[in-house]
């Protein structure tokens, strides 16, 4: 499945550089990252939330974790619910597809953290598992104008349960 050509129409309307960039299918941002041989903070993961009755596109680089805290703060939420494949394609009508992070296409408001605001180049999910729009983050901030926020949380590696064993003696 390629990229969705309402998409592609809005960037080229709103006059945008970008690069559909092709790559085997994944469905995660490390998977993506590693696939490319890019770094993962320059690979944006998109979230669609709810916050009480509203929902928001989130978007973060891949090297960070939604801080779900900080997100209730800014959007003076008691709740914050992350919504699913299912929810997903049933709120945006969308088929099997990625969620991708023009929010402006969805009606949707977006924020996304302040640490991916601040670098020049980024990889953003299309509507396809195998090819990505790679574009300048100003000109994504440019055209969505979206709240700029402090919603990330560096990943911290998994705690090993137990005693761990090895064979050195």
């Amino acid at each position: 499945m390629s990229t969705n050509k309402k998409l592609i129409n809005h960037l080229n309307q709103n006059k945008i550089k970008h690069e559909i960039v092709p790559h085997k299918q994944v469905f995660t941002a490390y998977d993506k990252s590693q696939t490319l041989g890019v770094k993962l903070n320059q690979i944006v993961k998109a979230l669609l939330i709810k916050a009480e009755k509203n929902h928001h596109l989130v978007l973060l680089s891949a090297d960070k974790m939604l801080d779900l805290k900080k997100l209730a703060k800014i959007l003076k939420a008691k709740k914050i619910e992350i919504i699913g494949e299912k929810g997903m394609q049933k709120l945006l009508k969308m088929k099997k597809e990625a969620l991708h992070t023009f929010g402006t296409l969805h009606h949707l408001p977006v924020i996304i953290d302040k640490g991916l605001a601040k670098i020049k180049e980024a990889i953003f999910p299309s509507t396809s598992f195998m090819e990505s729009v790679k574009m300048k983050v100003k000109d994504y901030l440019n055209l969505e104008k979206p709240v700029v926020s402090d919603i990330g949380a560096v990943k911290k590696a998994p705690k090993l349960k137990g005693k761990v064993k090895t064979n050195h003696k």
